[in-house]
């Protein structure tokens, strides 16, 4: 099994304990602001789209009186490539067979949904996106009043597309900074703001911060976190700081100041440099 792929099953003290990629290497750095994001994109059962669920737990057939169980079972679909660099609203691409004639076989058959490209206008951001959509997306976007409405409602797993959740992240930071889009007309500002700054009641600075990363760039960003935390200090530094808790320890009026280089060109150390600037007393 391939680690931080898969999950791998672990026997520990006589029992198996699953385990997940975020136990394996620098995945276990990840925040629970990315956890969470990762859950509503990946694990939460999204939307049906292809079929129509049906309630409870029971049926009866109208012509038999046969009463059945409800089985609400997925269509499986397969999401290519391209759906990540466009907004399907929750479409895929549907594999099966089709039978074309009453006496041949049936043969394998791909439905593809319906896609074109459509101009779409963020208010937050103020800016008009040309993006690949499908009816059902512009549907969605009229039924939620807006496109950023739309995104801002729509759960991760609902979206699915990259494109989409990097879209929603750039909204949810532009919210969090009070639109800086309309800058220069403070009035319209205001007015963007308090239409769309209940969204932020639902996350923090930091799940802000982490929503929308692909897997590899949440590893990508942990990574460069952990090479500035550990990144080594030069000596000089440390050398610094020590003569200046030396020199408050035995009183020295300078040192009081902070670092050597805001001391004054007249102090005793200028004195002690042969090189520097010899001053009149």
């Amino acid at each position: 099994m391939a680690v931080g792929r898969f999950r791998k099953v672990q026997r520990a003290a006589g029992s198996f304990i699953k385990t997940n990629r975020f136990d394996h290497g620098e995945a276990t750095l990840l925040p629970e602001a990315y956890k969470k994001f990762w859950r509503e994109w990946k694990v939460m059962k999204p939307a049906a789209v292809h079929y129509i669920p049906e309630e409870g737990r029971w049926k009866r057939n109208i012509v038999t009186g046969e009463v059945l169980p409800i089985q609400n079972v997925p269509i499986p679909i397969k999401y290519p490539k391209e759906a990540d660099w466009g907004l399907w609203g929750g479409e895929g691409v549907i594999k099966g067979f089709q039978k074309r004639h009453e006496y041949n076989r049936r043969v394998p058959h791909f439905w593809i949904p319906s896609l074109k490209r459509s101009v779409v206008r963020s208010e937050v951001l103020d800016v008009y996106l040309s993006i690949i959509v499908t009816e059902r997306t512009i549907k969605l976007i009229h039924d939620n009043y807006g496109f950023d409405h739309y995104l801002l409602k729509t759960p991760a797993c609902d979206l699915r597309s990259v494109l989409a959740l990097k879209l929603k992240r750039k909204i949810l930071l532009a919210l969090f900074d009070k639109c800086p889009a309309y800058k220069d007309t403070p009035d319209q500002q205001t007015t963007i703001y308090e239409e769309y700054k209940n969204y932020l009641s639902a996350y923090t600075p930091e799940e802000i911060e982490w929503y929308g990363l692909t897997w590899g760039q949440a590893i990508q960003k942990i990574h460069w976190q952990q090479q500035v935390v550990n990144a080594p200090k030069p000596l000089k530094q440390k050398y610094r700081s020590q003569l200046i808790e030396q020199l408050k320890i035995h009183g020295i009026a300078e040192a009081q100041d902070g670092s050597p280089e805001q001391m004054p060109g007249h102090s005793w150390i200028s004195k002690m440099n042969p090189f520097g600037k010899k001053h009149e007393t």
